[in-house]
């Protein structure tokens, strides 16, 4: 009898042994799966660095020569468009992106060094802005850290003031060939999810104007 019943007790120990095994297997599948899922909802939602982003006078640069520190430096851009480097001399910055400019400033560098590794790194972006003027809280121009669009600028620059004519606002766009675009924003809709293509992402030196 008392083989029997240690038996039983081993047994029935052996079984729940083996259940509290499978919940943990369980338990550790299912938070594997969660972390896993959380993983690529968070791989979705980062957004890469932009390396299209135009530099303009007034933007900040980093510029690093590895291994050579006395030609590394931070600068501004200045408002004729050019940066100054050691060796390099002056080089056109405006208009073009952070890799066009390493490249040239590599090859600058090629006359002295073997195999120049050159990064630019665009440390303050200041030359992007846009204007806001009109029945708005806060009129003036803003430099655009991020891309925004014409609801985001209204909120950066306070709201629009008691009169406003909501229905009215409109975005004036410069095109590279000098002309102007009048783009049309309805404020009272976009905000209820309506005429949401007038929600434009801004440019740089667009005006924003409230009636």
């Amino acid at each position: 009898m008392r083989s029997k019943r240690l038996f039983s007790m081993a047994f029935l120990g052996a079984l729940i042994g083996t259940a509290h095994s499978n919940q943990l297997i369980a338990q550790t599948t299912k938070l594997a799966s969660e972390e896993h899922a959380a993983t690529a909802t968070a791989s979705v939602q980062v957004k890469p660095a932009a390396s299209n982003y135009i530099i303009g006078a007034g933007d900040m640069l980093a510029v690093n020569v590895w291994k050579e520190p006395e030609i590394s430096r931070t600068l501004p851009v200045r408002p004729d468009g050019n940066i100054s480097l050691p060796l390099a001399g002056d080089l056109a910055a405006s208009g073009r992106t952070p890799v066009e400019l390493q490249n040239d400033i590599r090859q600058q560098l090629l006359a002295y060094f073997s195999d120049p590794e050159v990064t630019v790194v665009v440390q303050e972006a200041k030359s992007h802005k846009f204007n806001i003027f009109g029945e708005i809280e806060k009129p003036g121009s803003y430099v655009m850290s991020n891309p925004m669009t014409v609801l985001d600028a209204i909120a950066v620059a306070g709201g629009l003031r008691d009169f406003a004519k909501a229905t009215k606002i409109y975005v004036l766009r410069v095109s590279p060939d000098g002309s102007r675009t009048r783009l049309p924003f309805n404020y009272k809709q976009v905000i209820k999810g309506q005429a949401l293509q007038d929600n434009v992402e801004l440019e740089p030196n667009d005006t924003i104007v409230v009636p």
